[in-house]
């Protein structure tokens, strides 16, 4: 018991909390799709005001994807 409680504290210490929290990737998956959704809407924008609102809407794409959702589902 005591060999087990050493090696979580060495885990710990080197990886940080690592007892079932899923960090690490979350990051670069929004970038791609902020990427993505950027070139989605700088490509429909008819003038550069509308390029510049298309990279804005990008930023906040998840919110957009969360209501439509709930809309669908009519929650």
């Amino acid at each position: 018991m005591a060999k087990k409680k050493s090696i979580e504290k060495k885990l710990e210490k080197c990886c940080g909390n690592w007892s079932g929290s899923c960090k690490g990737g979350g990051g670069c998956v929004y970038f791609l799709g902020f990427v993505g959704a950027a070139i989605y809407y700088i490509s429909q924008a008819t003038g550069f005001w509308n390029g510049v609102l298309g990279v804005l809407k990008a930023l906040v794409w998840p919110g957009f994807l969360v209501y439509e959702l709930l809309k669908f589902l009519g929650v």
